[in-house]
Protein backbone atom coordinates (compact mmCIF):
# COMPACT_ATOMS: atom_id res chain seq x y z
CA UNK A 1 0.00 0.00 0.00
CA UNK A 2 1.51 3.03 -0.68
CA UNK A 3 1.26 6.20 1.18
CA UNK A 4 -1.44 8.12 -0.52
CA UNK A 5 -3.45 5.02 -0.86
CA UNK A 6 -2.66 4.57 3.19
CA UNK A 7 -3.91 8.07 3.97
CA UNK A 8 -7.16 8.35 1.69
CA UNK A 9 -8.05 4.68 3.36
CA UNK A 10 -7.60 6.66 6.68
CA UNK A 11 -9.78 9.98 5.49
CA UNK A 12 -12.18 7.36 4.34
CA UNK A 13 -12.51 5.50 7.11
CA UNK A 14 -12.67 8.34 9.25
CA UNK A 15 -15.88 9.82 7.08
CA UNK A 16 -17.72 6.47 8.21
CA UNK A 17 -17.12 6.79 11.56
CA UNK A 18 -17.70 10.58 11.78
CA UNK A 19 -21.79 9.56 10.81
CA UNK A 20 -21.26 6.69 13.21
CA UNK A 21 -20.77 8.45 16.49
CA UNK A 22 -23.19 11.35 16.05
CA UNK A 23 -25.94 9.02 13.98
CA UNK A 24 -25.86 5.94 15.78
CA UNK A 25 -23.06 6.11 19.22
CA UNK A 26 -21.04 3.18 17.73
CA UNK A 27 -18.81 4.52 15.32
CA UNK A 28 -15.51 5.95 15.94
CA UNK A 29 -13.83 2.14 16.72
CA UNK A 30 -13.40 2.01 12.96
CA UNK A 31 -10.76 5.17 13.59
CA UNK A 32 -9.21 2.67 15.80
CA UNK A 33 -9.34 -0.52 13.74
CA UNK A 34 -8.10 1.61 10.96
CA UNK A 35 -4.93 3.08 12.93
CA UNK A 36 -4.42 -0.69 14.56
CA UNK A 37 -4.66 -2.77 10.95
CA UNK A 38 -3.01 0.14 8.84
CA UNK A 39 -0.62 2.11 10.35
CA UNK A 40 2.75 0.38 11.94
CA UNK A 41 2.07 1.49 15.39
CA UNK A 42 1.73 0.21 18.84
CA UNK A 43 -1.63 -0.44 21.06
CA UNK A 44 -0.46 2.61 22.67
CA UNK A 45 0.07 5.29 19.82
CA UNK A 46 -3.27 3.34 18.20
CA UNK A 47 -5.51 4.57 21.76
CA UNK A 48 -3.79 7.60 21.97
CA UNK A 49 -4.15 9.08 18.69
CA UNK A 50 -7.66 7.47 18.17
CA UNK A 51 -8.68 9.28 21.87
CA UNK A 52 -7.23 13.01 20.84
CA UNK A 53 -8.90 12.27 17.52
CA UNK A 54 -12.38 11.62 19.78
CA UNK A 55 -12.26 15.11 21.58
CA UNK A 56 -12.58 17.12 18.46
CA UNK A 57 -15.68 15.43 17.61
CA UNK A 58 -17.06 14.66 21.31
CA UNK A 59 -17.13 18.66 20.79
CA UNK A 60 -18.85 18.45 17.78
CA UNK A 61 -21.75 15.98 19.14
CA UNK A 62 -22.47 17.76 22.28
CA UNK A 63 -22.86 21.83 20.23
CA UNK A 64 -25.28 19.92 18.16
CA UNK A 65 -27.38 18.20 20.55
CA UNK A 66 -27.31 21.18 22.38
CA UNK A 67 -28.79 23.00 19.46
CA UNK A 68 -31.27 20.10 18.66
CA UNK A 69 -32.36 20.36 22.06
CA UNK A 70 -31.46 17.03 23.87
CA UNK A 71 -29.81 18.36 27.17
CA UNK A 72 -33.46 20.43 28.33
CA UNK A 73 -34.87 17.05 28.50
CA UNK A 74 -35.87 16.05 32.30
CA UNK A 75 -33.11 14.20 34.13
CA UNK A 76 -30.90 14.54 31.17
CA UNK A 77 -28.41 17.38 32.58
CA UNK A 78 -28.14 14.74 35.75
CA UNK A 79 -27.05 11.92 34.08
CA UNK A 80 -24.85 13.30 31.63
CA UNK A 81 -23.18 14.62 34.68
CA UNK A 82 -22.96 11.23 36.71
CA UNK A 83 -21.76 9.41 33.21
CA UNK A 84 -19.07 11.76 31.82
CA UNK A 85 -17.45 12.27 35.70
CA UNK A 86 -17.36 8.44 35.89
CA UNK A 87 -16.23 7.88 32.53
CA UNK A 88 -12.95 10.85 33.19
CA UNK A 89 -12.02 8.63 36.19
CA UNK A 90 -12.02 5.58 34.24
CA UNK A 91 -10.42 6.73 31.45
CA UNK A 92 -7.25 7.52 33.26
CA UNK A 93 -7.07 4.24 34.78
CA UNK A 94 -8.08 2.70 30.99
CA UNK A 95 -5.30 4.73 29.63
CA UNK A 96 -2.48 3.68 32.63
CA UNK A 97 -3.27 0.15 32.48
CA UNK A 98 -2.93 0.00 28.02
CA UNK A 99 1.16 1.18 28.35
CA UNK A 100 1.49 -2.03 29.81
CA UNK A 101 -0.32 -4.36 27.35
CA UNK A 102 1.33 -6.49 24.76
CA UNK A 103 -0.28 -6.17 21.31
CA UNK A 104 -1.55 -9.87 21.16
CA UNK A 105 -3.72 -8.85 24.31
CA UNK A 106 -4.76 -5.31 22.93
CA UNK A 107 -5.78 -7.07 19.47
CA UNK A 108 -7.85 -9.60 21.60
CA UNK A 109 -9.34 -7.39 23.69
CA UNK A 110 -10.44 -5.23 20.86
CA UNK A 111 -11.81 -8.32 18.93
CA UNK A 112 -13.98 -9.36 22.26
CA UNK A 113 -15.37 -5.74 22.45
CA UNK A 114 -16.30 -5.75 18.49
CA UNK A 115 -17.81 -8.64 18.64
CA UNK A 116 -19.70 -8.28 22.03
CA UNK A 117 -20.68 -4.80 20.56
CA UNK A 118 -22.06 -6.04 17.30
CA UNK A 119 -24.08 -8.38 19.05
CA UNK A 120 -25.68 -5.97 21.80
CA UNK A 121 -26.80 -4.30 18.73
CA UNK A 122 -28.46 -6.77 16.91
CA UNK A 123 -30.21 -8.05 20.22
CA UNK A 124 -31.24 -3.92 20.56
CA UNK A 125 -32.58 -4.19 17.07
CA UNK A 126 -33.69 -7.42 16.60
CA UNK A 127 -35.96 -8.49 19.53
CA UNK A 128 -38.14 -5.37 20.27
CA UNK A 129 -38.35 -1.33 20.49
CA UNK A 130 -36.31 -0.55 23.31
CA UNK A 131 -36.18 3.33 22.76
CA UNK A 132 -39.48 4.16 24.98
CA UNK A 133 -38.18 6.66 27.82
CA UNK A 134 -39.47 4.67 31.30
CA UNK A 135 -35.82 4.22 32.81
CA UNK A 136 -37.46 5.96 36.41
CA UNK A 137 -36.06 4.05 39.09
CA UNK A 138 -35.44 5.17 43.15
CA UNK A 139 -32.79 8.62 42.84
CA UNK A 140 -30.19 6.62 44.54
CA UNK A 141 -30.42 3.44 42.21
CA UNK A 142 -30.24 5.92 39.34
CA UNK A 143 -27.32 7.76 40.17
CA UNK A 144 -25.37 4.63 41.09
CA UNK A 145 -26.58 2.65 37.96
CA UNK A 146 -25.24 5.78 35.64
CA UNK A 147 -22.22 6.38 37.93
CA UNK A 148 -21.05 2.52 37.54
CA UNK A 149 -21.86 2.70 33.62
CA UNK A 150 -19.76 5.56 32.89
CA UNK A 151 -16.61 4.03 35.25
CA UNK A 152 -17.08 1.14 32.67
CA UNK A 153 -17.77 3.05 29.70
CA UNK A 154 -14.61 5.09 30.37
CA UNK A 155 -11.97 2.42 31.22
CA UNK A 156 -12.85 0.57 28.37
CA UNK A 157 -12.68 3.45 26.17
CA UNK A 158 -9.03 4.85 27.54
CA UNK A 159 -8.17 1.18 27.56
CA UNK A 160 -8.76 0.46 23.71
CA UNK A 161 -9.32 4.16 22.36
CA UNK A 162 -12.73 3.35 21.15
CA UNK A 163 -14.56 6.30 22.27
CA UNK A 164 -17.54 6.92 24.64
CA UNK A 165 -20.25 6.73 22.48
CA UNK A 166 -19.55 3.31 20.89
CA UNK A 167 -20.08 1.76 24.43
CA UNK A 168 -22.12 4.31 26.06
CA UNK A 169 -25.26 4.24 23.49
CA UNK A 170 -25.95 0.72 23.50
CA UNK A 171 -25.90 0.37 27.24
CA UNK A 172 -28.00 3.24 27.67
CA UNK A 173 -30.48 2.10 25.30
CA UNK A 174 -30.33 -1.11 27.20
CA UNK A 175 -32.02 0.89 30.14
CA UNK A 176 -34.72 2.33 27.80
CA UNK A 177 -33.11 5.60 27.30
CA UNK A 178 -33.94 7.26 24.05
CA UNK A 179 -32.01 6.98 21.28
CA UNK A 180 -31.31 11.03 20.63
CA UNK A 181 -31.07 11.11 24.65
CA UNK A 182 -28.57 8.78 24.50
CA UNK A 183 -26.55 10.25 21.56
CA UNK A 184 -26.73 13.05 23.69
CA UNK A 185 -25.35 11.99 26.80
CA UNK A 186 -22.53 10.13 25.39
CA UNK A 187 -21.42 13.06 23.50
CA UNK A 188 -20.38 14.67 27.03
CA UNK A 189 -18.59 12.04 28.23
CA UNK A 190 -16.63 11.51 25.24
CA UNK A 191 -15.04 14.98 25.73
CA UNK A 192 -13.97 13.98 29.02
CA UNK A 193 -13.12 10.05 28.01
CA UNK A 194 -10.70 11.39 25.10
CA UNK A 195 -9.15 14.26 26.82
CA UNK A 196 -8.11 12.49 29.65
CA UNK A 197 -7.41 9.53 27.93
CA UNK A 198 -5.59 11.75 25.91
CA UNK A 199 -3.70 13.31 28.16
CA UNK A 200 -2.40 10.18 29.54
CA UNK A 201 -1.09 9.22 26.38
CA UNK A 202 0.28 12.33 25.37
CA UNK A 203 2.62 11.70 28.37
CA UNK A 204 4.04 9.01 27.61
CA UNK A 205 4.34 9.94 24.17
CA UNK A 206 1.79 7.81 22.34
CA UNK A 207 -0.14 10.41 20.42
CA UNK A 208 0.83 10.66 16.86
CA UNK A 209 -0.44 14.31 15.87
CA UNK A 210 0.16 13.97 12.28
CA UNK A 211 -2.61 11.49 12.09
CA UNK A 212 -4.74 13.47 14.78
CA UNK A 213 -4.80 16.12 11.87
CA UNK A 214 -5.35 13.41 9.23
CA UNK A 215 -8.11 11.62 10.23
CA UNK A 216 -9.87 14.70 12.41
CA UNK A 217 -11.35 16.42 9.47
CA UNK A 218 -13.02 14.09 8.02
CA UNK A 219 -14.52 12.83 11.21
CA UNK A 220 -16.05 16.31 11.94
CA UNK A 221 -17.85 16.35 8.34
CA UNK A 222 -19.22 12.62 8.81
CA UNK A 223 -20.42 13.92 12.41
CA UNK A 224 -22.39 16.64 10.41
CA UNK A 225 -23.97 13.94 8.58
CA UNK A 226 -24.40 11.75 11.30
CA UNK A 227 -25.96 14.21 13.24
CA UNK A 228 -28.71 14.94 10.49
CA UNK A 229 -29.41 11.09 9.72
CA UNK A 230 -30.17 10.58 13.59
CA UNK A 231 -33.26 13.40 13.26
CA UNK A 232 -34.61 13.08 9.95
CA UNK A 233 -33.98 9.51 9.01
CA UNK A 234 -35.02 5.61 10.47
CA UNK A 235 -31.78 4.39 12.37
CA UNK A 236 -33.12 0.47 12.05
CA UNK A 237 -31.30 -0.46 9.08
CA UNK A 238 -28.17 1.84 9.60
CA UNK A 239 -28.01 -0.25 13.24
CA UNK A 240 -28.26 -3.48 11.69
CA UNK A 241 -25.96 -2.99 9.18
CA UNK A 242 -23.66 -1.91 12.19
CA UNK A 243 -24.01 -4.94 13.98
CA UNK A 244 -23.18 -7.35 11.52
CA UNK A 245 -20.06 -4.86 9.93
CA UNK A 246 -18.40 -5.22 13.47
CA UNK A 247 -19.04 -8.50 13.64
CA UNK A 248 -17.24 -9.10 10.24
CA UNK A 249 -14.32 -6.86 11.69
CA UNK A 250 -13.59 -8.75 15.03
CA UNK A 251 -11.77 -11.78 13.30
CA UNK A 252 -9.92 -9.54 11.08
CA UNK A 253 -8.39 -7.62 14.30
CA UNK A 254 -7.68 -10.81 15.85
CA UNK A 255 -6.03 -12.48 13.39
Amino acid sequence: MTLATYHLALVLIALFAGVGITALGPGGVFVTVALFLLAPLSAAEVAGTASASFVFTGLFGVVAYWRSGEYSRQRVPEMTFLVSFAGLLGALLGSRINLYFPEIVFSAGLALFLFCLGVIILFQQLCGKLETYNFNPPPGQFRLTLFMLGLFVGVIGGLLGVGGPIIAVPLLVLLRVPLLIALAVAQVQSVFIAFFAAAGYFQAGAVVWPLVVLVTPPLLVGALLGWWLAHYLDSRPLRLTLGVVLLLVAPSVLL
